[in-house]
């Protein structure tokens, strides 16, 4: 068996990937995405960190949170907040079907992957790619013509603040980005 190792620094900043088991387009149905705010306020009440940026999309998201000075565990975050939707929407999004043997011996839903990615940001450089890779995800995936046009970002959140402009997004952004 596979033994993953995770860099968990304290005070750093990581982009993550989490996706949905069998690339469920579930995630912006508003029971999960009820949940999924939910389990983040709890678990940001227990075990602080700051959401830099955010995206949300049918069946996976990404972020980039920034961690305490004196607690690197994203691990232990991420494992109680998927819980936490899990046991929320497990009735009504449980798949019978798709419970084999390792999921339940792992006592793992099916609404999530198993794992996720994550990657360190490395600096100022890596941060804004980063940034820009999380709000243009929605256009890549043909979600949407413009960054505008989808509710489940922070993108409206840094067009308020003046980072992006609201028709961000157009030609030539592609080079921009960071690839998947």
């Amino acid at each position: 068996m596979s033994r993953y190792r995770r860099s968990q620094n304290p005070d750093a900043t990581y982009f993550f990937t989490v996706v949905t088991f069998r690339r469920q387009a579930i995630l912006c149905d508003e029971p999960i995405r009820d949940a999924l705010r939910k389990a983040i306020a709890s678990t940001r009440a227990k075990r602080p960190f700051t959401i830099d940026a955010w995206v949300l999309l049918p069946d996976h998201l990404h972020c980039i949170w920034t961690l305490p000075v004196d607690d690197g565990d994203f691990a232990t975050r991420w494992s109680v907040i998927k819980r936490q939707v899990s046991v929320a929407c497990g009735d009504a999004y449980r798949r019978a079907e798709w419970i084999n043997a390792s999921k339940q011996k792992h006592r793992e839903s099916t609404l999530w992957q198993r794992r996720y990615w994550e990657h360190q940001i490395r600096d100022e450089t890596d941060f804004a790619r980063h940034m820009d890779y999380i709000h243009y995800n929605p256009v890549k995936h043909g979600y949407c013509q413009r960054l505008s046009e989808w509710p489940y970002s922070t993108f409206h959140r840094y067009v308020k603040e003046g980072v992006y402009s609201m028709d961000w997004g157009g030609d030539g952004v592609d080079e921009l980005v960071a690839g998947e």
